[in-house]
């Protein structure tokens, strides 16, 4: 049941990059991929040249909005490896719902940090285009 409650908010940005021509491969449960110890949600605009990851959790435990935090800190550790400092090889972006990510700022401060502050919520998720380097992907605009 909660991994259908999950999948409201892969959707939602599902809807959205599909609705903006934003191309973009979305990964199966425990999917491989190249360059990743595990697969995000959303790989923009493919796995073969990635520039923008988006990660999306809704939780309404702490313990599971802690691990995903760890994910994205992870994913950011990904993107600078290899690359000059100060440059990343692709955008992390954060997509949360659920009291979850509530429960303790000092998490929320490391989301924030990991993303560079690209972090959305059901309520903004709308601005996630226009704030993100996924602006760069529309095909036709």
């Amino acid at each position: 049941m909660s991994e259908l409650v999950g999948d409201v908010l892969e959707t939602c940005i599902e809807d959205l990059l599909t609705a903006e021509d934003v191309s973009f491969r979305k990964t199966k449960r425990a999917e491989r991929l190249a360059g990743f110890d595990q697969a995000p949600d959303f790989v923009i605009p493919d796995e073969f040249a990635p520039r923008a990851v988006i990660e999306a959790k809704l939780t309404e435990d702490d313990g599971t909005a802690r691990d995903k935090v760890t994910r994205i800190q992870h994913l950011d550790h990904l993107s600078r490896e290899g690359v000059r400092p100060g440059e990343r090889r692709f955008e992390v972006i954060a997509c949360i719902a659920g009291r979850g990510f509530k429960v303790r700022r000092e998490d929320m401060k490391k989301l924030l940090l990991a993303t560079q502050g690209k972090v959305f919520t059901l309520q903004n998720l709308d601005r996630m285009i226009e704030c993100t380097t996924l602006r760069h992907f529309r095909s036709r605009r």
